[in-house]
């Protein structure tokens, strides 16, 4: 392979070398579907790991947050129908079991073992029952498509990326898996998401190389304004690709690997929201820093307003130039341009025009495109989100039920 990547088709996140995966069905919530599953390298990992902004922690977050202290972890086990979280001693002792049953039977200490939970709010854990599937969990190097499935909640797909890497330190593995669909805001939402790589990537540069690719992906998604307790993005890389090590020195191509692969996870969740018919992009550029950009793509791409309008096919760009006036990052409306799906609608603040019944029937598709350009300066950001449709209501007016 020249130097280079390539997507494996029908990849999953045990496509690297040296990692197995499997889930089963432990009657967490639900009967007949896979909902407890495990992610395990066969050898030693750097390790890293993002979470949840917001100041209520589940349980799984604060002893996962614990053991990826020190950059090192070589297992997940992770259950959806649960989020074990605002549940006190009861909940962190119930997480840390899960950690110590799946490093007994793995063979590894349980501080290399990282706990994510997904679900309801509130609910302790059927313990009885997760004991029961960890010990009959099967774990196979094809395995990363049955753990897919097991940690999806409201999403309808799942979703997996694997991608074929070369560069000067030799060819490599970069995959991951997520599971996303309501509660998704920008710096975390109720996302998980792992990763795996199979090259040898030096640990502090793993960690910045992370934080970056989160960045500028599942922080950069929002489909209804609700940051949760669990969210969680995770990686491990156990070096059996054996190349040269990866590191600030050589790692640009590792690093454009894992922003790709974690793009695509983050646009599958904003696609997959909950109720959503389409995925809105939004480009800003000309704002006066990349901070100030982002600040205000999210907001457009938050908006219920223009949500709304999307889902109505309506080319309403005063719920846009109004969101970015909103945003709280510096602007000037008289330099503001706009456009949607690449007609220009407003430019150097004044209305541009456009045939309305033309762009209505041209937003008639499953993805919308916004551009906004500040004129002011060099930073740019994208941001993705959904429409908000009816279905989103009734999803979530009855989600307990």
């Amino acid at each position: 392979m020249k130097a280079g990547m390539e997507e494996i088709k029908n990849g999953s996140v045990t496509s690297p070398r040296g990692f197995l995966a499997g889930a089963v069905e432990a009657g967490i919530k639900y009967a007949g579907r896979l909902d407890l599953g495990v992610l395990f390298s066969e050898k030693p990992c750097a390790a890293a790991a993002v979470f949840t902004s917001n100041k209520v922690k589940a349980a799984p977050i604060i002893v996962s947050m614990k053991h990826i202290a020190g950059g090192r972890a070589r297992a997940v086990i992770v259950n959806s129908g649960c989020a074990n979280a605002c549940t006190a001693e009861q909940g962190l002792k119930d997480a840390g079991e899960m950690a110590a049953l799946t490093a007994a039977k793995l063979g590894i200490p349980a501080n290399q073992v990282l706990v994510a939970s997904t679900g309801v709010i509130g609910g302790f854990m059927p313990m009885d029952r997760v004991k029961k599937g960890i010990d009959k969990m099967e774990l196979s190097h094809d395995g990363g498509h049955r753990l897919a499935r097991a940690i999806m909640t409201t999403d309808t797909m799942p979703k997996e990326i694997a991608l074929k890497v070369a560069d000067s330190t030799g060819e490599y593995i970069v995959a991951g898996t997520a599971k996303g669909a309501g509660m998704i805001h920008p710096d975390m939402a109720t996302l998980l998401s792992f990763l795996a790589t199979d090259a040898r990537v030096e640990a502090d540069f793993l960690r910045k190389s992370l934080k970056k690719a989160v960045d500028d992906s599942f922080n950069m998604i929002t489909v209804d304004g609700d940051t949760s307790t669990n969210d969680m993005v995770s990686i491990m890389a156990n070096g059996a690709a054996g190349n040269a090590e990866i590191n600030n020195s050589n790692g640009r191509t590792f690093q454009e690997a894992l922003n790709r692969a974690c793009r695509f996870l983050a646009c599958s969740i904003a696609r997959d929201g909950e109720g959503a018919t389409k995925i809105i992009e939004v480009q800003v550029e000309g704002a006066k820093s990349i901070s100030e950009a982002r600040k205000i793509a999210r907001t457009i791409a938050g908006s219920p307003l223009v949500k709304s309008a999307m889902h109505g096919n309506d080319p309403n760009w005063g719920r846009i130039a109004a969101a970015v006036g909103r945003s709280g990052a510096a602007m000037t409306e008289e330099k503001l341009d706009i456009s949607l799906q690449g007609k220009a609608v407003l430019s150097r603040g004044r209305p541009a025009a456009f045939d309305k019944k033309a762009l209505s029937r041209q937003l008639k598709t499953d993805r919308v495109q916004i551009k906004v350009n500040l004129n002011t300066g060099r930073g740019q950001a994208t941001a993705w989100g959904c429409d908000l449709s009816e279905e989103y209501v009734t999803i979530n007016s009855d989600y307990t039920s």
